[in-house]
């Protein structure tokens, strides 16, 4: 079987899971024949360890049994919440099976679009399997052009576009930007990447790509009208919590260092969303919204 319809198989049983919750592998079954996943044939109970275990190694998410009642479930769901690429790859295949199979649709179904760039995606995952170092060229908007090498430490996916984070030839950390790069090379050269990194702590402070020496922040918002359902259900941080709800707002706190990828996400909520602390934070904001008026 080819290996795309093998992963189909591996979305349906998680995704199914999800949404019912528990299920006896007679329930699962009964789901899979009448969804015609492999065109009516029965899931055995073979097939299905043998999904059962490929769907940890290649997402993470644990199947288990329960006991009494035979019912299987996904034992730990918050690994499908998290910023993980296990969680980023079940969900890119859970959409290209849906589309894969609406091929008919395709003038109703409308997608972002994604800038330059994801054709380096593979030398670059490459060069961090094999701790390898890259000679890149980039050229940021409004300047010249320039070629340099660099230790590649990991890649984010953010608002579209994907980012590299590199060390320089100077040990300074750099963010580069994949639709701005204009070459890329497997050089021959190693480097050694330190046992202690963690790409997730290094991000963990910030929101987006930017991460400069701006000093963490106690941050408090306030969210009116539909504001806070799209908060609690695509929080800005992981730090965010809900500390005050009434019929009227509710405001939510975070710690976070406030940079520009911050500033601008808050902006774009409009009058939905006032910054409440701290107040160099809320003194900028307003700056900001003033000049925008003064555009109009």
């Amino acid at each position: 079987m080819k290996p795309a319809k093998i992963f189909q198989q591996y979305i349906w049983i998680v995704n199914s899971l999800r949404q019912y919750k528990r299920l006896t592998l007679e329930e699962l079954n009964r789901l899979w024949v009448g969804n015609e996943v492999i065109g009516g044939s029965p899931l055995t109970r073979a097939s299905f360890y043998r999904h059962k275990d490929a769907i940890l190694n290649m997402f993470g998410v644990i199947i288990d049994c329960e006991p009494k009642t035979y019912k299987y479930y996904i034992s730990n769901p918050d690994v499908l919440d998290d910023d993980t690429i296990e969680r980023w790859m079940l969900s890119t295949l859970t959409v290209n099976t849906a589309l894969s199979d609406s091929a008919s649709l395709n003038d109703r179904i409308l997608l972002e679009n994604v800038p330059a760039g994801e054709q380096y995606l593979q030398t670059i995952i490459q060069a961090i399997k094999t701790s390898h170092r890259l000679r890149i060229g980039y050229q940021k908007f409004g300047t010249e052009g320039y070629v340099k090498t660099v230790c590649p430490y990991a890649l984010k996916l953010f608002h579209q576009r994907w980012y590299l984070l590199a060390k320089t030839e100077t040990d300074q950390m750099r963010i580069y930007s994949l639709d701005r790069m204009t070459q890329m090379e497997l050089t021959d050269e190693d480097f050694e990447m330190p046992d202690d990194f963690s790409s997730e702590a290094y991000f963990a402070d910030y929101y987006g790509v930017l991460t400069d020496a701006t000093p963490m922040a106690h941050v408090v918002v306030r969210a009116y009208n539909f504001t806070p359902n799209y908060l609690r259900t695509l929080p800005l941080h992981a730090s965010q919590r809900e500390v005050v709800t009434t019929p009227d707002y509710t405001d939510f706190a975070l710690d976070i260092r406030p940079t520009a990828d911050f500033i601008n996400t808050l902006l774009s909520h409009a009058d939905g969303l006032e910054v409440l602390e701290p107040a160099d934070l809320r003194q900028r904001m307003k700056e900001m919204i003033a000049k925008t008026l003064k555009r109009y």
